[in-house]
């Protein structure tokens, strides 16, 4: 068991991933603005966001009303990205006051990712007739999109990210778990140029496919994935369902995030 120092690697993620602008595939555009990192889609389709800021109660409100007033003029809809220790503590609610609607929380896990690659619930044996298939173009996709559509629900904005990053191997690799010709799990794994860490995303897998292995599967093979790539941790915005499944993995906590979304309409 590999015990991370939370206190080591929360600033390391702060500053190589929150305040960090490497490209994720899908052609958005990361600045520095003033204290806030702030991301801008490709043509106002995918996701658009603040991933970190600086602020205090002095400053909040003020940098708030910039940062909507810069979306609205590109009628735009976009997410404050707020942690669990962002500043001021009362962040949320200023946001709230803003305009935004909170979503659902979600925790920020990491691990090491040479410990997930080796360890060995992690390298479960996939079902009887379910294969693992790598997703290189616009079918696949689809399937994809089918299968995030029936476990998340319809996400307008997903489609155009992915249709780019699947230009961008060097940067991004989907798999799904197939049953035949059917999509039953789906999943993709970010790695950040310049940064320790390798991001898991999308990991879904349909109501009645759950129980057998699948999700924690496509964790390690992910794994694996990123260690040949050199990465040192695997990060995670798990749902309260997945979290018990990456504990006993060797995933830890390292804050809670919570998705403030404004919208013009």
């Amino acid at each position: 068991m590999v015990n991370l120092d939370v206190a080591t690697v929360l600033p390391e993620f702060d500053a190589q991933v929150r305040r960090g602008l490497h490209s994720d595939g899908s052609g958005a555009l990361g600045q520095r603005v003033g204290p806030v990192v702030r991301w801008t889609a490709a043509s106002g389709e995918g996701w658009s966001g603040i991933a970190w800021s600086e602020l205090d109660a002095g400053t909040a409100d003020g940098v708030i009303a910039d940062q909507v007033a810069f979306f609205r003029a590109r009628a735009e809809r976009f997410e404050w990205k707020l942690y669990s220790y962002d500043q001021p503590s009362d962040l949320g609610e200023r946001l709230l006051a803003a305009g935004f609607v909170r979503e659902d929380a979600e925790s920020l896990m990491v691990a090491d990712a040479e410990h997930i690659a080796g360890h060995g619930s992690a390298s479960a044996v996939l079902p009887d007739g379910v294969r693992l298939v790598k997703v290189t173009d616009e079918a696949g996709l689809d399937l994809t999109m089918e299968l995030h559509d029936q476990v998340f629900g319809a996400d307008p904005y997903l489609r155009a990210a992915l249709i780019a990053q699947l230009r961008s191997p060097e940067t991004v690799v989907m798999v799904l778990a197939m049953a035949g010709d059917e999509p039953v799990c789906s999943a993709r794994i970010e790695f950040g140029a310049g940064t320790e860490f390798a991001g898991l995303w999308g990991g879904g897998t349909l109501r009645q496919w759950r129980g057998r292995g699948i999700y924690r599967a496509l964790v390690g093979y992910r794994a694996r994935l990123a260690v040949a790539r050199g990465y040192r941790y695997l990060q995670v915005d798990a749902s309260p369902e997945s979290r018990p499944i990456l504990e006993r993995l060797g995933f830890v906590c390292l804050a809670q995030t919570t998705p403030y979304v404004w919208s013009p309409s």
